[in-house]
């Protein structure tokens, strides 16, 4: 039996980690930190940080890099994305076989919280699915939640502004939905995440403002706010200069009618 813990970890500030996310750092036998290339690298060194300064001195927890299997970029998005999440199951599989194969706990470090936008979940599902029992790849699996702090509860805090508008709706959508549907109907309050730059082009600027933050709780933080008709230009001006400077970007925006 592998006892899976999904640990939410914040957006990138040690102190917004959890006690209960210590306390499963600390009871996982084994760690599995993915590596996503050498331009994203700020992300992997984060996770050893938490690792090297949460973990306790008496701790045996294992920690093991590996290296995160690459998307296809073809038109077939949702396809691609399913063959992916298939690739990294039989990676998480054959670490687990590896370094576990009598069974134990395994803890997973979540950017964010597990739940929201992130497909870690949907992966470990595969572990005992029909594919995979098909393949020889079953996994007995017990999975367990830790929730951490999402970009938007840092985006908002960063801010100092409500999600919500007074006894409104928000919804939470992706860049790509947006550039495709435009401004979701019945919706005052629409937050935007997996943008990869500007889908809020696609919308009337016009009676609309926005929240924008990159690199929410770590130490390279930006902020931009105002009317979108105003500060539309500086934040792709801006998003594109940060990119270039550190080779990788994590974004997510408010907009609001006003």
């Amino acid at each position: 039996m592998i006892h899976l813990s999904l640990i939410g970890i914040g957006t990138g500030n040690p102190e917004h980690v959890t006690l209960a996310a210590v306390r499963a750092l600390n009871q996982a036998e084994l760690i599995l930190l993915p590596r996503k290339g050498e331009a994203k690298s700020d992300l992997i060194d984060l996770r050893r940080l938490l690792c090297r300064d949460l973990l306790e001195a008496s701790s045996r927890t294992r920690v093991v890099e590996f290296d995160l299997p690459c998307r296809d970029a073809r038109a077939d998005y949702l396809g691609a994305v399913d063959d992916w999440h298939d690739a990294i199951a039989e990676v998480w599989v054959d670490l687990m076989a590896t370094h576990l194969p009598e069974g134990g706990r395994v803890g997973m470090l979540i950017w964010g919280d597990p739940s929201l936008y992130d497909s870690s979940l949907r992966i470990a599902e595969r572990l005992g699915g029909e594919r995979f029992r098909e393949g020889g790849l079953q996994v007995e699996l017990k999975v367990e939640i830790v929730p951490g702090i999402t970009s938007l509860q840092a985006l908002t805090a960063a801010h100092r502004i409500p999600l919500n508008a007074l006894a409104e709706p928000v919804l939470i959508t992706t860049g790509r939905r947006l550039r495709e549907r435009g401004w979701p109907s019945d919706a005052e309050s629409v937050a935007v995440m997996l943008d990869s730059g500007g889908a809020f082009q696609a919308l009337p600027q016009e009676g609309l403002t926005i929240w924008w933050g990159a690199y929410l709780g770590m130490d390279k933080q930006c902020l931009i706010d105002g009317p979108l008709v105003d500060v539309a230009a500086t934040i792709l001006e801006r998003r594109a200069a940060l990119r270039e400077r550190h080779g990788w970007i994590m974004d997510v925006y408010l907009l609001r009618r006003v």
